[in-house]
């Protein structure tokens, strides 16, 4: 479904952001933060009722287009409508995803297949008409929202991690070719975030911090166009040191990671 909204472009700021997965957690605080800079803010997801609550709480500066972008056309038409009603794109940030914790008793082809779905091809449905218009212009910035999870296997994160690895190197892939066209690529790395979706998880979550630490970080990190964005810097050495170790001590390591569940 895409948002008929047709403010007077008189009200609109020059910078329209594009945020999937605006309804809750870091898209959300990332809305907010954006609208209160300044930025006219097309917020995704696919909870209408959510998104114009959020939409309320700064009028004129955030509009909601609701959307699953699991949906390929649809998420084409969205695009095209935000451009029509507000002004070109100039930041796009890819955070539309889902987790689920398995272990080998629930691992579940259905339940891993709907993760690769959203969490990897709702972001290549975003891209896809995202990128030749940033390159039409030859200019604008796409932020893709992965995870430290996709560094390397751990357990319980089978299917997430993976999804989150093939987000990290896609975004290695595409940053060359954007860049010399002039559209920069940044791929987002969090750590543990209080959201609605770690909310649901039963065990201890090292270095937690808020959904809005969580998006002021990535906004500093977007201000100096880095390509990759990790935080807290704690769980950034943690996953950066367990990725380079060797598997035997690596693995030494995650077996200690195993609940008795699992």
């Amino acid at each position: 479904m895409v948002s008929n909204n047709k403010p007077d472009r008189k009200d609109i700021p020059r910078k329209v952001a594009w945020i999937t997965g605006a309804s809750s957690g870091i898209g959300r605080s990332l809305a907010v933060r954006l609208a209160q800079n300044g930025w006219t803010v097309a917020a995704s997801a696919r909870s209408t009722a959510a998104l114009e609550n959020l939409a309320a709480e700064l009028p004129g500066f955030i509009y909601p287009y609701p959307l699953d972008v699991t949906d390929r056309k649809a998420t084409t038409a969205a695009l095209a409508a935000i451009e029509a009603n507000l002004a070109p794109v100039s930041l796009a940030i890819f955070g539309a995803g889902t987790y689920r914790r398995e272990t080998l008793a629930s691992f579940d082809a259905g339940e891993i297949g709907e993760m690769i779905w959203l969490n990897i091809m709702g972001t290549v449905n975003c891209l896809e008409p995202t990128m030749p218009q940033m390159l039409a212009r030859r200019c604008g910035q796409i932020a893709v929202i992965a995870s430290v999870a996709g560094y390397t296997g751990l357990p319980g994160a089978a299917g997430y991690g993976a999804t989150k690895a093939a987000l990290i190197n896609m975004c290695e892939a595409l940053y060359p070719e954007l860049e010399r066209h002039g559209v920069r690529m940044t791929v987002i790395n969090p750590g543990f975030v209080d959201t609605p979706l770690t909310q649901r998880n039963d065990f201890p979550m090292p270095f937690l911090i808020s959904s809005e630490e969580a998006a002021d970080h990535i906004l500093r990190g977007l201000d100096k166009e880095r390509f990759e964005i990790v935080f807290p810097w704690t769980m950034k050495i943690a996953m950066k040191v367990l990725k380079v170790l060797p598997p035997r001590l690596r693995f030494a390591l995650t077996r200690r990671m195993l609940r008795n569940d699992a």
